[in-house]
């Protein structure tokens, strides 16, 4: 069987895609499992396909939103150019199913697979569908999302709750293994910052700000972002030598489940792998929904059920402090660790490529 892979624009639509790849791949008997990727040209998604070692097809897209009539006008324009490329791609690759993730990468290709008469999966990773999903359900034969509190705002006929799947790493990394290759203190609580694929400057200032404090008691693992390492960089050169060594900053990791596994709570944004990210792993967070989004829906799920607390974005100045309170209350990051672990689908990536072996036959 041959499947597609559809979605991006940000890590969080990229990884699902990829860890379904990942199960399709490992479920084929005798090698008779192919797999491509459709997405934009500079996205997320197109280093997670390479990293992956899944052939690469560019689809132009963007949103097809905003106040602008000029963006507007683009969007649509690159809608119906990248559904007429999608569709030539899908007649050339022949793919028996096609996965989509959401993501206004995806769109084109959704169109393009009712076109084809292509079956199609469409997976929303959030607690609300945003407006890609949401054009895609009407294209798909089934709908799968990852926690049942989006059920209400998607076709109740044809969706399905199946969790938010995770690569295999998420399945395998352990605390040890996470500190040794981040070459953490074992001894010492880790605080694991991560603001996302592309990063999140308003988290990175606040850590800055509060890094003297924070480092006075934990070890921090932060991911910053490529575009904000330079001036972290600078900001850790001006520590003390202990607690510079205490301060590990890296651009980016592909190893994001060893970083979750060697930590004692998080700092992240609200974005959609944390529904599926931060429960396997067990990890109590602060979570910080973007103000440009609709990421507070994430958030308010997993605080809800006591997993997480809620940091509004505007109110950003207080992580340091809320960081410090969170490290000194150990029953309390305990009882958010169990409730955390509690809303994990370790099930859900062979769940997803089940139903995608399901429609393609």
């Amino acid at each position: 069987m041959k499947f597609g892979l559809a979605g991006g624009g940000t890590g969080g639509h990229a990884y699902p895609a990829i860890a379904v790849a990942e199960a399709l791949r490992a479920g084929a008997t005798g090698g008779d499992t192919e797999v491509v990727y459709y997405g934009t040209l500079n996205g997320p998604e197109r280093r997670a396909a390479g990293d992956a070692s899944i052939p690469y097809r560019v689809v132009p897209a963007s949103q097809v939103r905003g106040r602008s009539p000029v963006r507007l006008t683009t969007g649509i324009w690159r809608l119906w150019r990248g559904t007429h490329v999608a569709a030539d791609l899908l007649r050339k690759d022949r793919p028996d199913a096609v996965f989509a993730t959401g993501g206004y990468a995806a769109a084109p290709i959704g169109r393009a697979c009712r076109a084809q008469g292509i079956p199609l999966v469409v997976f929303l990773p959030d607690a609300y569908p945003g407006w890609a999903v949401r054009f895609l359900a009407r294209y798909a034969t089934k709908v799968a999302c990852a926690v049942d509190a989006a059920l209400p705002h998607l076709p109740s006929a044809k969706t399905v709750v199946t969790g938010y799947p995770v690569r295999r790493q998420f399945l395998e990394a352990t605390r040890e293994e996470g500190i040794r290759r981040f070459r953490l203190d074992a001894a010492s609580p880790t605080v694991l910052i991560a603001g996302g694929s592309l990063g999140a400057h308003t988290i990175n200032l606040s850590i800055a700000e509060s890094l003297r404090a924070l480092l006075d008691r934990a070890q921090l693992l932060h991911i910053c972002g490529r575009d904000e390492e330079h001036w972290l960089a600078r900001e850790r050169e001006k520590l003390p030598e202990w607690l510079r060594a205490r301060y590990h900053l890296l651009a980016y990791t592909d190893e994001m489940a060893y970083a979750m596994a060697a930590s004692d709570l998080a700092v992240t944004r609200a974005g959609a792998s944390t529904l599926g990210e931060l429960p396997i792993a067990g990890l109590p967070a602060v979570v910080i929904p973007g103000g440009f989004s609709d990421q507070h829906y994430n958030a308010d799920y997993l605080a809800d059920r006591g997993a997480a607390v809620t940091l509004p974005h505007a109110e950003a100045e207080r992580l340091g402090a809320l960081v410090l309170e969170l490290l000194g209350d150990a029953a309390r990051r305990d009882a958010m660790a169990t409730a955390m672990r509690g809303l994990a689908r370790p099930d859900a990536t062979q769940r997803l490529a089940t139903l995608l072996r399901e429609v393609a036959a």
